[in-house]
């Protein structure tokens, strides 16, 4: 049972939820002891670094729970985008000046925190919108707030362990073994 915001979440959506949290903890674990030079940092051939993957988690989080509730309109027409688009989209992806370790990690509770509200207040899982124009996506599929909830789950999985792979070339620390 999760306990989320004085909601007990007692069903599939706990399932949900605890997934979630557990993959949210071994991205944000990999980031354990940094400095934020560290954060920025890219230890690999990849562009990534560990500050700018919770960042890009973060971001897609929060576009996709806006789309559990406004649907299409929340999302950008990923087919319409320019050059600039994707370019400031990259800034998702490192650590800007300015930004720090502790302000990412704590952008990404919010996002979290607000996540895991809604997950508790849904009315119906089932609840599906078309999704928002993208190359990615055929033109007319729809995806249930059930769906979303799984595809962010797969995303910060994912993340997770590019994170543990970069942190492993930074100093040899591991989230697991």
């Amino acid at each position: 049972m999760t306990d989320t915001t004085n909601t007990t979440v007692t069903d599939e959506r706990a399932d949900l939820l605890e997934t979630l949290a557990k993959h949210r903890h071994f991205l944000r674990f990999t980031t354990r002891d940094l400095t934020d030079e560290q954060a920025g940092t890219r230890s690999t051939a990849s562009a990534l670094c560990l500050g700018g993957l919770i960042k890009h988690v973060a971001s897609v989080e929060r576009s996709w729970a806006a789309f559990i509730v406004e649907g299409a309109s929340a999302m950008p027409d990923f087919s319409a985008m320019t050059e600039a688009d994707f370019a400031k989209r990259a800034d998702e992806f490192r650590m800007l000046p300015g930004e720090t370790l502790a302000g990412v990690l704590a952008e990404y509770e919010e996002v979290a925190r607000r996540t895991d509200e809604l997950v508790a207040k849904l009315p119906d899982l089932n609840a599906s919108h078309p999704l928002p124009r993208a190359p990615w996506f055929d033109g007319d599929a729809r995806w249930s707030a059930r769906r979303v909830l799984l595809h962010i789950i797969a995303e910060t999985a994912q993340h997770a362990g590019h994170a543990d792979i970069i942190r492993e070339s930074l100093d040899g620390a591991r989230t697991m073994g």
